[in-house]
């Protein structure tokens, strides 16, 4: 994320300066006349407004007119670091000035603490208990990023006034920093929704407590964290899990996660390659999304089906809950596709990326009977890494040919391989010629199908030419929606091909979509 200039202090703010370099455009009618709707809305709603905007963007609109100056002061406070300033060196001075001059609420405070260690140490407890951050809501103690000093090698514990906003916080991130078993001891955070740990150190027990302390936990993420190694989830409430290896630090390693009774749980997601885990899933009758399996050594169960990293070892009996499926896998394997299908035999959406080596994917006679009794309800297919060479093609021909309900395909390549003389040439691979629409009605009928939602991490969304950065996913890495890259939308290659459905007899129409992307 870029950072930008220095946010200017609040106090300059009051008196606008038409010259400043923070000069906005002003309001339509900023002044009160009939073209400003905006403006007409009450204190407390434009308050809302302001406090869902980024820092500095949130203190500029003190200079949209004077219907907005008292605003900002008196909306809650949202002080996030990463947009303030370039110079690292000035960042606590920005923070201070910010705190000591907003009357606070405080809504959300996001900020390094990790380096304030030693001699440093009052400076960031001084931050948390100031009066302005009373009643906080979402406190994220971030963890390393670019132009920020890297973490000690010995993770320090966090200030001491991190939680004296147990009884309002309703998200927290805490990241690089060990959590002493006299920290949170017998607290009780009755409001907390989504709790993720990054790069943390903590006990067993502790851990425990912390959860069994959350009654209204509906997010959890543990990214590289250690110190415990096995997790246990008893939650009537939890609706998604995010998780990750330890990073063999020394100490206990995270090994194994086990979800007893999960009543609610609709995700559940691993991040990065997970390495070593053993996920060992028991009751979760809701579970709808598997997110990211990969090809690296990982143990999931679900019963007696076990799943060892994209092998299916044993399958006693399919897990029917399962709808959205998002794999990573080396060389990209039809067989392993196929082995997933029978294992989920309900999936309406699977995510695929693929970055290695070519396979051998030829399925006519292999799969000639499999293809004839093989129910594929998928209904959303979203290829990533699509390079166009003969085993990808032999993927996306199998479901073009056997997918009978399938509504969306959508391909993604890199730009520098994006061209009209390259999607020609895949129509025929696909052999989707006979089927093409002329240009003008598949622009139109591009501009008529719907895109799929971003639901495999760092699965792009096609939007008006760009899908930008998701805010609210990256708030340090907080898995609650997941986030969206940028990308640039190539045109729209749509083709039409009509299925006899062996539900109820319905026609289904198909549509192929490519879009492209900067960096892979």
């Amino acid at each position: 994320m870029g950072i930008e200039a220095a946010c200017p202090a609040p106090a300059a703010a009051e008196a606008p300066n038409p010259n400043s370099a923070l000069e906005v455009p002003r309001l339509l009618g900023a002044e009160g006349g009939a073209g400003d709707l905006i403006s007409h809305l009450p204190d407390g709603v434009l308050g809302d407004i302001i406090s869902l905007l980024p820092t500095k963007e949130g203190a500029r609109t003190q200079i949209l007119a004077s219907r907005w100056r008292h605003l900002w002061r008196s909306a809650p406070l949202n002080l996030d670091h990463r947009c303030l300033c370039k110079d690292v060196a000035d960042l606590d001075a920005v923070v201070s000035r910010i705190l000591s001059t907003h009357p606070g609420p405080g809504r959300r405070f996001c900020a390094p603490v990790y380096h304030h260690h030693g001699d440093r140490a009052a400076t960031a407890d001084a931050w948390l208990r100031s009066p302005t951050l009373d009643n906080l809501q979402q406190l994220e103690l971030c963890c390393f990023r670019d132009r920020l000093p890297y973490p000690p090698v010995t993770l320090q514990p966090p200030p001491a006034a991190t939680f004296r906003f147990s009884e309002t916080l309703r998200v927290t991130i805490i990241g690089d920093c060990h959590l002493p078993d006299s920290t949170t001891q017998g607290l009780h955070f009755p409001k907390l929704k989504q709790l993720a740990l990054k790069r943390v150190s903590i006990s067993k027990c502790l851990l425990r407590s912390m959860i069994a302390g959350c009654p209204a936990l509906e997010c959890l993420l543990f990214h590289h964290s250690f110190g415990f190694h096995c997790v246990r989830i008893n939650s009537p409430i939890l609706r998604s899990i995010a998780i990750s290896d330890s990073l063999r630090r020394r100490g206990l390693q995270f090994e194994e996660l086990i979800i007893e009774n999960a009543p609610c749980l609709e995700r559940f997601l691993q991040l990065g390659t997970a390495m070593g885990l053993r996920i060992s899933i028991i009751s979760a009758p809701k579970l709808e999304t598997l997110e990211h399996l990969h090809f690296l050594p990982t143990t999931l169960v679900f019963g007696s089906t076990v799943i060892q990293g994209l092998r299916v070892d044993s399958m006693a009996t399919a897990v029917n809950t399962v709808k959205i499926l998002a794999i990573h896998m080396h060389a990209l394997s039809l067989d392993v596709v196929i082995d997933f299908l029978r294992c989920f035999p309900c999936l309406q959406k699977l995510y695929i990326e693929s970055s290695g080596h070519e396979k051998n994917n030829l399925w006519r006679r292999k799969h000639k009977n499999l293809t004839r009794s093989l129910d594929i309800r998928l209904k959303r297919i979203i290829c990533r890494y699509y390079r166009g060479i003969r085993s990808h093609v032999d993927v996306a021909t199998f479901f073009v040919q056997n997918a009978k309900v399938v509504e969306l395909m959508t391909l993604e390549v890199h730009k520098d391989d994006y061209s009209e003389e390259f999607v020609a040439q895949q129509r025929k691979m696909l052999q989707l010629d006979s089927k093409a629409l002329s240009d003008e009605e598949a622009a139109q009928d591009a501009a008529a199908v719907s895109i799929p939602e971003n639901v495999g991490p760092d699965v792009p969304v096609e939007h008006s030419g760009t899908a930008p950065e998701n805010d609210v996913q990256e708030a340090d890495g907080m898995y609650c929606p997941v986030q969206a890259k940028k990308v640039n939308a190539a045109a729209s290659g749509c083709c039409n091909k009509a299925h006899d459905s062996s539900e109820a007899g319905s026609v289904s129409r198909f549509s192929l979509r490519w879009i492209t992307r900067q960096h892979y």
